[in-house]
């Protein structure tokens, strides 16, 4: 009987192959986890700190550097990040030399509420802490504010957000007992008054039109109150 020796070898290799393969994942999956490498997708502005996240990591997962790739729970550690009201979003993953990376989106404020409680209106309306490392420059919300009813001042805040001309010159928005909403101007003495926020475009249209001709005429600093309220048309009280 005639041996086939390029069969056998390819065996052998076939083999080999295989027992490499599993030593080195199981090596790979042995290997201890190092000290969390944190990188910060976005704007550049830290309300929350490499250092936070870090110890985030450690208190929900006490001695991760003495555990095994293979026992981390990395959705775990991933909503532990979550969890906490600065981070939008996290990514949680081992690389293969052993480093803990986090990859973490931080919320974004568009506005300040500053009522009987100060926080953040972050740009999806939701409820934002203040941070003590960052003070984000953003328009002012006063008078009465609902926590869990932003609907209204979120939508004047995004549009002051993506709007040149009111991210330049509103400080403040202002929203009265009924639910009527003020715009206060850098540098003016004059109240816009929006009321509410249907039309809302039409009617910052009438405000800048109004704020460049007066702004010519130097005649801005001539008005108390100037109000967008009524259709195709500004008035102005002195």
């Amino acid at each position: 009987m005639r041996v086939n020796w390029n069969y056998i070898k390819m065996i052998v290799l076939l083999g080999l192959i295989v027992f490499l393969y599993a030593f080195a994942s199981h090596k790979n999956d042995a290997r201890k986890v190092s000290k969390p490498n944190v990188e910060f997708i976005g704007e550049n502005n830290l309300y929350i700190t490499n250092e936070n996240v870090s110890k985030l990591l450690i208190q929900n997962y006490q001695g991760f550097k003495n555990e095994s790739k293979e026992a981390l729970d990395l959705n775990e550690l991933e909503n532990a990040l979550k969890s906490n009201p600065l981070i939008k979003s996290a990514e949680v993953y081992v690389a293969v030399n052993g480093t803990l990376n986090a990859k973490v989106e931080q919320k974004t404020p568009v506005a300040r509420v500053s009522t009987n409680a100060s926080y953040y209106i972050d740009d999806e309306g939701s409820f934002m802490p203040l941070s003590g490392n960052y003070s984000a420059r953003v328009p002012l919300v006063t008078g009465y504010v609902e926590k869990n009813n932003l609907k209204n001042i979120f939508k004047v805040a995004q549009k002051i957000k993506n709007d040149d001309f009111l991210k330049k010159h509103v400080i403040e928005i202002h929203q009265s007992i009924d639910k009527v909403i003020f715009l206060r101007l850098r540098q003016c003495k004059f109240l816009v008054q929006l009321g509410d926020v249907k039309l809302l475009d039409k009617k910052i249209n009438n405000l800048k039109a109004f704020y460049q001709k007066s702004l010519k005429e130097n005649t801005l600093n001539d008005y108390k109150k100037v109000n967008l309220q009524f259709d195709n048309q500004v008035v102005c009280s002195k």
